[in-house]
């Protein structure tokens, strides 16, 4: 029996990151060390210790780029964002599984599209932030913001995503690497981490199940599926 179709009361929902999970390395901070523009050291270094919300930050730090880098920008992503190991794999095993699948993101629509275009995931199931070109500046826009109980300015809420969800109807299961997705960890009934996330699932006691590649997630499923957890 497939895990989507062992209970119907609570189905399988998955709401996996982008940056550093589903590529090798998170692109938005590749992005600013490799092009630099100046003044973008202070905003991430104001971003990774809380002082700037993830909204202002990002958005602070684009704004320093001027838009007609828009296609060297692309360029660069693709040629080293990397996709990691076991990622189509484990799209596959989803889809014969009848397992909703979410690219939940933090990151940027001009990339996150054209490295996600090999794997024909629905455009309405990819949650993240766009940007605009039509300027001077690149500015990031936020179609996807905080709503109630969150109040971290996350600029694409994670949370809210995940609460659309309801835990009585979803078994609810996020994947993620950074502190960006421990919000979320803490009201998903499953947590598959690496990096980051881990380390802060094991200094606060949130239940998570760390890994690698795709390919550890899936080798886990179906022992949860065997056993009976999901």
């Amino acid at each position: 029996m497939s895990i989507a179709k062992k209970s119907i009361a609570k189905k399988p929902v998955i709401f996996c990151d982008f940056d550093g999970t589903i590529t090798n390395s998170d692109n938005i901070v590749a992005i600013m060390k490799h092009f630099q523009p100046t003044g973008c050291e202070p905003i991430m270094y104001q971003i990774v210790n809380g002082h700037t919300s993830i909204r202002e930050g990002v958005g602070a730090m684009f704004a320093l780029m001027p838009s007609e880098q828009k296609d060297e920008i692309i360029s660069y992503v693709l040629g080293q964002a990397g996709i990691r190991e076991g990622f189509a794999r484990f799209l596959d095993y989803v889809r014969e599984q009848q397992i909703q699948f979410f690219v939940t993101s933090g990151g940027i629509d001009f990339f996150i599209d054209p490295l996600l275009k090999p794997f024909d995931i629905p455009h309405d199931h990819i949650y993240c932030n766009e940007a605009d070109f039509s300027g001077e500046r690149i500015q990031i826009t936020w179609p996807h913001p905080c709503e109630e109980p969150c109040t971290n300015d996350c600029g694409m809420c994670k949370t809210t995503v995940i609460r659309q969800y309801p835990s009585e109807q979803y078994e609810r299961i996020l994947i993620g690497d950074s502190l960006t997705d421990f919000e979320g960890a803490k009201i998903a009934d499953l947590v598959y981490s690496r990096s980051h996330l881990t380390l802060k699932c094991q200094e606060l006691g949130v239940p998570h199940v760390p890994f690698e590649t795709f390919d550890d997630i899936i080798e886990d499923l179906k022992q949860k599926q065997e056993q009976g957890v999901l």
